[in-house]
């Protein structure tokens, strides 16, 4: 199974970042996380990060396009963007959204995503562990 590991805005700065929101942990660790579970599992991983809305869409076409499954952290633009979730209704494969932090804990503005109503599944508030966990959900659609 082809898995598109998607990274919105932001999330490059991994590590430097509200360390006491998303961890110290940098964002190359968590292309190393994903790569390797994805190799462990049998996925054919590839992790991406954009700060342009524009080229999250893109990626999100070309896996609806390939019938790819995607692991999709949208960061912000979880929040508001109707572009990057009427992107993510395209998809043809299942869609895991995640959030390494708990978005409902958080600034009310936070509580909601738009994304979530075209999501397969949602899993937040667990760190890195949340993209560990979305692969290994989407291997036991795979196998």
């Amino acid at each position: 199974m082809r898995v598109y590991v998607l990274n919105g805005v932001n999330l490059g700065r991994l590590g430097t970042r509200q360390v006491d929101v998303y961890g110290a942990t940098g964002y190359a660790d968590l292309v190393a996380l994903c790569e390797r579970t994805g190799a462990d599992l049998g996925l054919e991983v590839t992790v991406r990060q954009t700060d342009a809305e524009h080229e999250l869409i893109g990626w999100l076409h070309d896996a609806a396009d390939e019938g790819a499954a995607v692991v999709l952290n949208p960061a912000a633009w979880s929040h508001y963007s109707i572009a990057v979730r009427d992107a993510c209704a395209m998809l043809r494969g299942p869609l895991v959204e995640v959030h390494i932090s708990n978005i409902h804990a958080r600034e009310e503005f936070r509580h909601h995503s738009v994304v979530s109503a075209v999501a397969t599944g949602v899993i937040c508030g667990l760190g890195l562990d949340g993209y560990r966990l979305a692969l290994h959900h989407l291997a036991t659609l795979s196998g």
